[in-house]
């Protein structure tokens, strides 16, 4: 099992719009191809104007299947479309699970 950490750095004052864009229009796209979202946060502390997903798969094969999926869905080009100049930064991490991390996914 692996983890796809994904970090955006909203630009300033846009993070409500990009909220209720993301929720409306990519959130059903990517639970349709992607699957299994472990969460999806916003900062309170540290760094601000930052969201963080977690999504959970089977293993590089299965990110890279799912994630070809999604890329070949031409509704989430609109949505990327939507989003110009809404991200300063965006860093993605995949992460294995120890070997004894709960599995709750």
């Amino acid at each position: 099992m692996i983890f796809e950490h994904r970090t955006y750095t909203v630009a300033h004052g846009k993070m409500d719009s990009y909220l209720e864009r993301y929720e409306k229009y990519a959130l059903p796209l990517q639970k349709k191809h992607l699957g299994r979202l472990l969460g999806f946060f916003v900062s309170e502390i540290g760094p601000l104007n930052q969201v963080l997903h977690i999504w959970v798969y089977d293993d590089m094969a299965d990110r890279e299947r799912r994630r070809a999926a999604l890329d070949a869905d031409p509704a989430w080009h609109e949505f990327k479309k939507m989003n110009v100049g809404t991200f300063v930064a965006q860093e993605v991490r995949i992460m294995r699970d120890a070997r004894f991390c709960p599995h709750h996914v």
